[in-house]
């Protein structure tokens, strides 16, 4: 299945790309199929949910997916879903996830699947710009990896948030340490006793995994990964 695939892909003026499209807004879908074929590629199915889409990929083993991520029954992440289990189903499988927002733990999860190339995950409104959506058709097909600036973003913010782990509570401390407060006016500001302000401190130390070192110099460190957050 997966020379097939290069073997089509290396096809001169990269035309002729055998796609399997998901989207379940029939206008866009419409739309898409128009494009696709206007460049020179032929849409072997052209389907409305996830269950189509795996149906659709094994009896007609395309060149490239392209899917949505929320698609019927719950309009969720059915979509992304998918293609990660076409992933595992297909190795090499190139696939591109459009999408209206970033579904970052799924993404996170799409882009480490298999070797991590032939995949793609734009925005829908990169659509409109034709030119680039087909070039990332065509770098998704051969084998490369495109994704899109705004998801790069969201995934490096989730991946480096050292607060990420910390409670609500544990922040509020957290920000009045970075204020310059000591354990006793933080005790006062949020109405609790001094030893339960000390239990959330050495919660917030083990949790952004600090160096062993003074108290001090650790309360430091918490306050630099608060204000870099």
């Amino acid at each position: 299945m997966r020379a097939e695939r290069a073997q089509r892909a290396e096809s001169p003026g990269r035309d002729g790309l055998r796609v399997v499209l998901a989207e379940d807004s029939v206008l866009l879908r419409d739309g898409l199929t128009a494009l696709l074929t206007r460049f020179g590629h032929e849409v072997v199915a052209a389907v409305g949910d996830a269950g189509a889409l795996l149906a659709a990929v094994a009896e007609h083993t395309p060149d490239v997916v392209v899917t949505d991520v929320r698609m019927p029954p719950a309009f969720q992440d059915e979509g992304l879903h998918a293609a990660i289990r076409l992933r595992a189903e297909h190795p090499g499988l190139p696939v591109l996830v459009l999408s209206q927002y970033v579904q970052r733990a799924y993404a996170a999860e799409l882009l480490d699947s298999g070797d991590g190339t032939g995949l793609g995950y734009l925005l829908k409104d990169r659509v409109g710009q034709v030119e680039e959506f087909v070039d990332a058709l065509h770098e998704v097909a051969a084998g490369g990896t495109v994704v899109d600036p705004e998801v790069v973003r969201q995934l490096l913010r989730r991946r480096r948030d050292p607060l990420a782990r910390l409670t609500p509570r544990e922040r509020e401390v957290l920000a009045l340490v970075a204020e310059g407060k000591s354990n006793g006016a933080i005790a006062r500001a949020l109405v609790v006793s001094e030893a339960a302000v000390g239990k959330h401190i050495g919660g917030i130390l083990t949790k952004l995994d600090l160096p062993p070192a003074d108290d001090t110099h650790r309360r430091v460190l918490a306050v630099l990964a608060y204000l870099r957050s």
